[in-house]
């Protein structure tokens, strides 16, 4: 039977499918599918700075997000390890990897228990290990393997535990230092990291126990390559001038001093010490004074003889014998530090920290004084007696009280006549922390080190992902496509009933 009607009706059906799958095609062409970012999850770094006098431990966090490969860092605790550096424990070794085990405690107690697998351990040796690898490379390594075994016992990712040379130490301390002040990347208000065009570069001076650092960026290229760091940090590309003097440090320079007296005096048993305060006696063996390499051992002696050092309390005697113990005269290049080496003119404005902030902060001097008012606060301070400062200072212990006027002074001859800061005096700033960072090498370390830990950050869609949402526009247009057929088959059918 004939039906006039069905023909315009499939028709209508089959054109209104075709404009439906044309929309709906069309919608999903355009569709915009967003990325999002996932929240960044905290990751955690811990550096143990085990340096000549005591071991600290840093535990740093960062987003897992980097910029140009490098990680927004920034201290979370410290935890400073009970008793003397891990190269005192050269007769009970293991006592040095039980040494750390307290503060691995108090970093477990702060990392969560999901993170600890996945936490790296670092542990870096300064000059106390250099020096005790030069006197006896077996108890160094003995040492590290110790330590190595007590941080294994913990659930970290343990990178290991290794002796860092000069250069690194003083090139990290650096990179520190400019990494808290903003000098590499500074945080934008619409919330972006930029490299700041004007921001200042500064140099950094380090006196640690048995060494002591001066890295800086100079004006010109640096002539001697041996002293030269190439850097590369958040796309920007420098050059340091950076030296380290093993057996330098304030503690090894206070003792080739105590020697240099002693033979002054014909090793006599009792010693006239112009940098010890009136009235101050100190006894030792002289095993113990010459049992480091910075210290040039007379032939023979018998380590068990005692040498007694009275205290004299002359203020410019004990500055003028700084000069016995550092070379200021030879020099074969154009601009020299001290004993000979390269080092061009500084450059712009230093923070000195680590022995240089803990003396000049007891006198009262950080973060920055005047020359003269340095110099006469030094000469005030030496001057006084040994009974005076136990009444002024009853809290400070005497190893530290007895040292702050040798020390002082020690810091003056280095900085002004070995560095050469006479005319850029004002330019050092003393400081311990900035942001409230401790200043020193671990963090630049750990900064550097993130390079080598993968971004945790996840790229998600909003909806679908575009290989799921290719086949669901095929499959959609699949169907409409098959209906449409189906539509048409009817039509054809329905005309020849």
């Amino acid at each position: 039977m004939d039906k006039p009607w069905f023909k315009p009706v499939l028709l209508g059906i089959a054109l209104v499918s075709v404009a439906c799958m044309a929309i709906i095609t069309l919608v999903l062409t355009v569709a915009k599918h967003q990325t999002v970012d996932l929240p960044y999850s905290t990751q955690y770094g811990i550096v143990f700075d085990a340096g000549s006098t005591h071991t600290s431990l840093f535990l740093y966090q960062w987003p897992g997000n980097k910029e140009n490969n490098t990680g927004i860092v920034s201290q979370k605790l410290t935890c400073d390890v009970k008793g003397d550096g891990i190269s005192s424990y050269v007769t009970n070794p293991p006592a040095a990897g039980q040494s750390l085990k307290e503060c691995l405690d108090v970093a477990m107690s702060v990392i969560p228990p999901s993170q600890q697998r996945t936490t790296p351990v670092y542990l870096g040796a300064t000059a106390g290990m250099r020096l005790l690898m030069l006197e006896n490379k077996t108890k160094a390594d003995t040492i590290l393997d110790e330590v190595t075994k007590a941080i294994r016992s913990y659930p970290f990712d343990f990178r290991g535990a290794r002796i860092l040379t000069g250069m690194e130490e003083g090139a990290y301390g650096w990179i520190t230092i400019n990494y808290l002040l903003e000098g590499f990347v500074k945080y934008t208000f619409d919330d972006r990291w930029v490299h700041p065009k004007s921001g200042k570069i500064l140099g950094a001076l380090d006196l640690g126990g048995a060494s002591t650092q001066i890295s800086f960026t100079p004006r010109d290229p640096v002539a001697d390559p041996q002293s030269a760091f190439d850097l590369q940090l958040y796309g920007y590309r420098y050059q340091l001038y950076t030296y380290s003097y093993l057996c330098y440090g304030k503690d090894q320079a206070l003792k080739m001093l105590q020697a240099h007296l002693l033979m002054a005096a014909n090793r006599s048993s009792v010693v006239q010490h112009p940098c010890y305060h009136r009235n101050y006696i100190l006894t030792l063996n002289l095993g113990d004074l010459y049992n480091s390499p910075c210290v040039v051992k007379p032939v023979p002696f018998d380590p068990a003889l005692k040498v007694t050092f009275i205290g004299t309390g002359d203020s410019q005697l004990c500055l003028s014998l700084m000069t016995n113990i550092i070379n200021l005269t030879d020099c074969f290049y154009p601009d020299c530090g001290f004993n000979g080496v390269y080092q061009p003119p500084v450059n712009g404005q230093f923070f000195a920290f680590s022995a240089y902030f803990y003396t000049f902060d007891f006198l009262g001097l950080a973060p920055r004084a005047t020359l003269p008012h340095v110099l006469a606060t030094i000469e005030s301070y030496c001057n006084k007696t040994w009974n005076t400062l136990v009444l002024e200072y009853p809290n400070v212990k005497e190893k530290f009280l007895k040292d702050y006027c040798g020390s002082a002074h020690y810091i003056m001859t280095i900085l002004l006549k070995g560095f050469k800061f006479t005319a850029t005096w004002d330019q050092i700033y003393f400081q311990k922390q900035v942001a409230d960072s401790d200043i020193g090498w671990t963090l630049g370390y750990m900064l550097n080190l993130t390079n080598l830990i993968s971004s945790d950050l996840p790229l998600v869609v909003t909806g679908v992902q575009h290989s799921q949402w290719a086949a669901e526009v095929s499959f959609i247009v699949f169907v409409l496509f098959l209906s449409l057929l189906i539509l048409i088959v009817l039509c054809v059918w329905g005309s020849k009933q």
